[in-house]
């Protein structure tokens, strides 16, 4: 009996090693989207930016097929207490990694409809530093969830607020941007949507630490996200 349980024992943690692969491959491909797309809105590549659009079908399937391996793993293999914690987290951080294709594909399709004239002057910059943070944060988010390490997580949470604050930064900005010129407006309001697709992945990847704390110690944190304030969402 004993050798028939390690048996199950070592499949379960077979089946579980590839589905973590396959996560970490989504989180690869949601990074790449988000900095690809960053980079064709600061050259105004209207191909590229169309590459990143047709590559989030990729990002799509991937997770289905994550969801419903982890089903499937669940189905056969009945895990109990941290296990089916485990594979639980794994289904709702991919969830997350999807979301954060969907960002990169609308800050895409915004890109494509700015006009090449539009005088950037530094926006399309600030939204690629912004990009590298949150690509940061999810890579080690994601790290955080297969490696149960707490610390990890806890610092991509504590660093949400940097993403906030550089987002707030570049709204002020735009606003008065648009003050300027009503030429301004138009391209300043889809530089906007974009800076908060991008905001809205740092939510995502600091979603991922908080499962990967949850997996770790058992527990959700308990100190609210930090959050730095704007008075309007846009």
């Amino acid at each position: 009996m004993a050798d028939n349980d390690q048996h199950i024992l070592s499949a379960f943690d077979r089946d579980l090693e590839a589905l973590q692969a396959h996560f970490l491959k989504l989180s690869g491909l949601a990074e790449q989207a988000l900095t690809e797309a960053a980079r064709a809105l600061e050259d105004l590549d209207i191909a590229a930016a169309d590459r990143v659009i047709a590559a989030d079908k990729a990002i799509d399937g991937l997770e289905e097929f994550i969801q419903m391996e982890a089903a499937s793993l669940i189905a056969r293999r009945a895990p109990t207490a941290s296990d089916l914690r485990r594979v639980l987290a794994v289904m709702r951080a991919a969830q997350s990694l999807e979301r954060v294709g969907d960002y990169a594909k609308n800050v895409a399709k915004r890109t494509r409809v700015l006009p090449r004239s539009s005088p950037l002057d530094g926006h399309a910059g600030t939204v690629r530093r912004m990009t590298t943070q949150v690509t940061r944060m999810l890579d080690e988010a994601t790290r955080a969830l297969v490696g149960k390490d707490a610390q990890l997580a806890e610092a991509v949470r504590k660093r949400d607020i940097d993403i906030d604050q550089m987002y707030n930064t570049l709204f002020r900005s735009l606003f008065t941007y648009m003050m300027e010129s009503p030429a301004n407006i138009g391209p300043s309001m889809h530089l906007h949507f974009i800076a908060k697709n991008i905001e809205r992945a740092g939510d995502q990847a600091t979603s991922i630490a908080e499962q990967a704390h949850y997996l770790a110690t058992g527990s959700m944190p308990t100190e609210p996200r930090p959050k730095a304030g704007l008075e309007s969402e846009g």
